[in-house]
């Protein structure tokens, strides 16, 4: 069942990395920007957009303190929260929960 569930988490992270990445894409090919005053006043265009923003970066956060706090993976929980917020969340937390899986870490599912 671990196996499985660390493949299926596995997929995902690439799905994670890949779709909202096109986007971004899109969006950076037709003008947009991380600079601060373009990027937040996308991020905050609407009811929606807002919505969803603050319900991905409250995630993130939560994430984060999580992953700081789990000394199972030494140095590279600090790679796992830059990747958070450089790259996604989308991708990062299902590779984390595949770690935690991988065979002989104590990660267990029941």
């Amino acid at each position: 069942m671990q196996k499985h569930l660390r493949v299926f988490f596995l997929l995902l992270s690439f799905v994670g990395l890949v779709v909202p990445w096109y986007f971004n894409g899109v969006y950076f090919l037709a003008g947009g920007s991380v600079m601060p005053d373009v990027f937040w006043r996308d991020a905050f265009a609407n009811a929606l957009t807002t919505g969803i923003t603050f319900d991905v970066y409250l995630a993130a956060v939560a994430f984060a303190v999580w992953v700081a706090a789990d000394r199972s993976l030494g140095a590279w929980r600090w790679v796992c929260i830059a990747a958070c917020f450089g790259i996604g969340l989308a991708f990062v937390m299902p590779l984390y929960l595949a770690y935690r899986l991988r065979a002989g870490s104590g990660g267990s599912v029941r």
